[in-house]
């Protein structure tokens, strides 16, 4: 009996066999990915592993809270400004459902703020009195060929009289001349009045029309409302005189694609009240647009769409925060949509090359020195790629004194599907300054996120290797540029793809948290529409996993350039740099505010005091972050001082 039931176990033994083996087979390629995947958890979490490579968390906020954030800045109160406006979502944009939040990342919370206009796409810069200057947005939504049903255009709108200008309301009707088609204007245009024009002897020879400029569209749909050739177009409801002084000309008005329109409204935010302050409109409107800090603490405004979609001619102006108003600058210089502009310590400013893409191909490309005042503009050599610096990153790297700068990765112009995978390094303190090859990414890199860290090391994340992360390209890479040596340390991989309308922000207890991502797709084969990360992820780098770090308290809140002050630390004596990090305005992957300044410092046993460099180019007026780095590397949190 007893050897009839050991034959039975054993025959139930050998069918579980079977069975777990039959079991294996069907869901291997399952169980395998389980098991890859809880030993990679298991990998990324070990002590040992985050001491050397970092560690990355998602943050997913209330669902209510949740939005597709475009821009972010770093406020001097510590939170983050998240901005949206539409975000890129034509049916908010169309509802008039602009979105703002301020979240704080040491309490966790979020709050919502009244969003006045359509700030997607919109440019922002720290302003001295840690105020945000956010300028320009979305008037309209770009359309595509297929979708445009009534033709359209730009209208240019003469003027010949020399005694008073002339305002059209939104609503006027232009007729061709030849064509007899009639087109209706979108919004009201300003045309002023002629100038008058003499010879050397004071004769009068003529005027010299004033010119307004305005997009129309047809009245009815369809092809038929199409115009080939340039037309002639008197305006309804003008008689006598004024019928033969104003006029409109036009080229072809056509079915074609529309981009995107920019807007003229412009705003401080206030960190503290933490709600938008309306200031005086900028003279041309702009989508897409870079603002950079000047010397004096004015700031300029640079590029975009303007409000009939096309690229501003190099009309730039510049904003006075005590007064609130704008003037242009004295000359014209055209660059594509957001130009990377970065002040010098000679009042100058580098442009890198880099760009979001508006723009034509062949104009306004080329990496220089400009000087603002006289418009001369020195280009530099000795660029790689130079036909991929569309989509590309550019760092002033640290410390900012050594003004040293990368450029990394890039595409091609528009939808292009190439990428670089060079990063290209200039010393602009070199008696004959041109750019050299730094180290290799791994792959072609668009929309690479760089953020500056306090220990003089570049973290540089994500992007993707085609046009807006096309065919599930998304790169799951980190690594940690380290300018002294010119090497990439690979760390550990983020959790999150970032491509498109993406950034990075370092916060004061620094880790670095990163901020959307716009996918054209969702799948490799491009068939499925992509979905906006509304995820925030923060990296958590190999410094903050050390057995201790420097502690920074007291000393004053403002210390003015050239001034010292006196801050306290229990490890003082360990200390080896002290660094003062102007705070992120960050989107497209450009952040031109970001810098770290090296401080002189003494120390005399608990307290250390640091001395503030006299150059104000160097070191702008406005709030920053104050880091101390010990032996190891390691940096304390910041402490937050206003250089006034």
């Amino acid at each position: 009996m007893r050897d009839q039931a050991g034959l039975r176990r054993a025959r139930r033994l050998g069918i579980g066999a079977v069975v777990a083996v039959a079991l294996a087979a069907m869901n291997g390629p399952w169980l395998y990915r389980f098991g890859t995947e809880r030993y990679h958890h298991y990998k990324i979490n070990r002590p040992e592993y985050k001491a050397e490579n970092g560690h990355w968390q998602i943050i997913e906020f209330p669902e209510k809270y949740r939005q597709n954030t475009i821009h972010a800045v770093l406020l001097h109160t510590g939170k983050v400004l998240l901005i949206a406006g539409s975000g890129n979502n034509k049916k908010n944009f169309d509802a008039r459902r602009f979105d703002s939040r301020i979240w704080d990342p040491v309490k966790g919370t979020v709050k919502k703020v009244p969003t006045p206009e359509d700030l997607f796409c919109t440019g922002h810069t720290q302003l001295a009195d840690g105020k945000i200057l956010i300028a320009g947005g979305t008037k309209r939504y770009e359309k595509l060929k297929g979708d445009v049903t009534k033709a359209g255009g730009l209208m240019i709108v003469h003027n010949e009289n020399p005694d008073k200008p002339v305002t059209l309301p939104a609503g006027t009707k232009f007729t061709g001349r030849a064509n007899g088609k009639t087109f209706v204007s979108k919004d009201p245009v300003l045309v002023p009045r002629a100038k008058k024009n003499f010879d050397k002897t004071g004769r009068f020879i003529g005027n010299t029309p004033g010119l307004g400029r305005v997009y129309v569209e047809a009245q009815k749909s369809g092809a038929a409302y199409e115009t080939g050739t340039q037309d002639n177009y008197r305006i309804q409801g003008l008689t006598g005189l004024d019928a033969r002084n104003t006029y409109g000309i036009a080229e072809k008005l056509a079915l074609d694609k529309k981009d995107f329109q920019g807007i003229r409204d412009a705003y401080e935010f206030d960190p503290v009240a933490e709600k938008y302050i309306k200031v005086d409109p900028m003279h041309e409107a702009r989508w897409y647009p870079t603002l950079a800090t000047l010397s004096d603490g004015r700031i300029l405004s640079v590029s975009g769409l303007d409000d009939i979609g096309q690229l501003v001619p190099g009309k730039n102006e510049i904003y006075d925060p005590r007064t609130r108003k704008w003037s242009y600058t004295p000359k014209i210089r055209q660059f594509p949509t957001y130009p990377a502009l970065f002040l010098l310590q000679n009042g100058k400013l580098f442009y890198s090359g880099s760009n979001a893409g508006y723009g034509p191909a062949d104009k306004g490309r080329d990496p220089g020195i400009w000087d603002v005042e006289t418009n001369e503009f020195t280009k530099l050599p000795g660029l790689s790629d130079p036909d991929l610096m569309e989509t590309s990153g550019t760092v002033m790297l640290p410390p900012a004194q050594d003004e040293r700068f990368m450029v990394i990765g890039g595409g091609g112009v528009g939808e292009s599907r190439r990428s670089s995978k060079k990063t290209r390094i200039i010393d602009l303190k070199a008696e004959n300054p041109r750019f050299r090859d730094g180290p290799s990414l791994e792959k072609g890199t668009r929309y690479p996120q760089s953020s500056i860290l306090p220990d003089d090391t570049v973290l540089i994340s994500g992007g993707s290797e085609d046009y807006r992360g096309r065919s599930d390209s998304n790169i799951f890479q980190a690594r940690l540029y380290d300018p002294g040596t010119n090497t990439f340390k690979r760390v550990a991989d983020p959790l999150v793809g970032r491509n498109y309308h993406a950034g990075s922000i370092l916060l004061p207890d620094g880790r670095v948290m990163f901020f959307g991502s716009d996918s054209l797709f969702g799948d490799k084969a491009n068939t499925k529409p992509g979905k906006f990360e509304q995820r925030i992820e923060i990296y958590s780098p190999p410094y903050l996993y050390r057995d201790s770090r420097p502690s920074l308290s007291g000393g004053p809140r403002t210390i003015a350039r050239g001034a010292s002050g006196t801050f306290t630390s229990q490890h003082a004596g360990a200390i080896r740099k002290v660094r003062l990090i102007r705070p992120s305005a960050s989107t497209h992957v450009t952040d031109v505010d970001q810098r770290s300044i090296a401080l002189d410092f003494t120390v005399s046993g608990d307290r250390i005091t640091v001395t503030m460099p006299k150059n104000r180019n160097l070191v702008q007026s406005g709030w920053y972050m104050l880091f101390v780095v010990d032996d190891q590397g390691t940096p304390s949190k910041a402490q937050w001082v206003k250089v006034p």
